[in-house]
């Protein structure tokens, strides 16, 4: 169900708002406000996923209840009401975090596709949200080696600004731990942070993942839907394994970065975002070039900055430290007294070749753990982690 709250004190006005959206959607919970004093207490009480605010009001505009509104609940989108006098004043609300507006009297068609587009918004800002809450304590970079020591003092240097970062690396090596650390970091840690892995998603749909797409765009295109770019507005989207993106995004990622624009699938109509894009490969995107599978002006674009994640193999110093730091989370995840593990089998874990990287080595620690002993001995990475 979506709670929606009409702020407007034209009572006509109000009541055809409410009878529309009550209508067109059995799961549009609507109330109503008749003036922005009256709007905003009901904001503090209560949890809504979307508001329709006039702007020219008694008591308190709209422009006053959406600058309240922001600081109390930043996660509600606001749909302002404009009068034909009122457009430039709704254009500006827009710097100040409106969604959009529409104008009176409004057109049936116009808004219902922009509150349908104001609800799928709040619905993938609110699940970053989640998930932010969720990676926040769980993506860490643990480590003391110069080579980590290094991508930290890169991180600090390249995250206060709005600079495109390319992070290359092996599979397994954390290269989503520093784009996290890139964005909590920055000054759009507040904003969504967005990641797609492009290699997960089948071709022929990542250009609907990316953009959004309108209703009939394809065959199960039933409604509108906003895509990742427009979720990570003000915020930074994350491209995992960028390699692997087809040719026919790689250039509407292109159009992007160039001219902070893009386009749903379906229509040309242009949505303007403000987005940092981080980019993520374990492949050699210049043999990707050389062989055509890559644009050589989405390379240039996207790699400003360049930070290459070493293998676990070139930064066995720090391997004590991640047994350390895996074997505190698990017993922390498990509910159990945290297991202790043997200079021995320390000594002996640090020879092993990691080709699976931290990755592998998460897995490993996690096993002996297990079915290890009360201390986790050289026996037991013989028998429980032969390589």
């Amino acid at each position: 169900m979506s709670k929606i709250l009409v702020i407007e004190d034209e009572s006509a006005i109000r009541r055809v708002l409410v009878k529309i959206l009550s209508e067109e959607n059995d799961t549009y919970v609507v109330e109503e406000a008749e003036d922005g004093s009256r709007g905003l207490d009901m904001i503090k009480k209560n949890d809504y996923d979307l508001a329709l605010c006039d702007i020219k009001m008694p008591k308190m505009d709209g422009v006053e209840v959406l600058q309240a509104a922001r600081k109390l609940k930043p996660e509600i989108p606001f749909i302002m009401i404009s009068g034909h006098g009122d457009l430039d004043t709704a254009v500006n609300t827009m710097r100040l975090g409106a969604f959009d507006y529409i104008s009176k009297p409004p057109d049936l068609n116009r808004l219902l596709t922009t509150v349908r587009n104001a609800l799928d918004r709040k619905e993938l800002v609110v699940e970053n949200t989640i998930l932010k809450k969720k990676v926040s304590k769980n993506y860490e970079m643990v480590g003391e080696s110069k080579a980590i020591g290094d991508i930290k003092d890169i991180i600090d240097k390249v995250a206060p600004t709005d600079a495109r970062v390319l992070i290359t690396g092996s599979n397994g090596t954390g290269k989503e731990l520093v784009a996290h650390w890139i964005h909590q970091k920055s000054e759009r840690s507040s904003g969504p942070f967005i990641e797609v892995n492009c290699a997960a998603i089948p071709s022929e749909l990542i250009e609907s993942e990316l953009f959004g797409h309108v209703k009939g765009a394809f065959t199960s295109a039933v409604r509108d839907r906003a895509g990742k770019f427009e979720a990570a507005n003000k915020g930074t989207i994350f491209l995992d394994e960028i390699g692997d993106m087809s040719l026919s995004a790689q250039a509407k990622v292109l159009r992007a970065l160039q001219e902070n624009k893009i386009s749903r699938v379906g229509t040309d109509k242009d949505i303007k975002v403000d987005v940092r894009v981080v980019a993520a490969t374990n492949k050699d995107l210049s043999k990707e070039i050389a062989e055509g599978r890559f644009r050589e002006d989405l390379y240039h674009r996207l790699a400003v900055i360049l930070i290459k994640v070493p293998a676990l193999n070139d930064r066995r110093d720090d391997i004590p430290i991640l047994i350390e730091h895996f074997a505190k989370k698990i017993a922390a995840e498990q509910g159990t007294v945290q297991k202790k593990f043997s200079k021995k089998a320390i000594t002996l874990l640090k020879s092993y070749d990691w080709t699976g990287n931290i990755r592998e080595l998460r897995n490993v620690v996690e096993r002996l753990i297990i079915l290890g002993n009360a201390e986790v001995s050289e026996d037991d990475v013989k028998l429980f982690a032969s390589k």
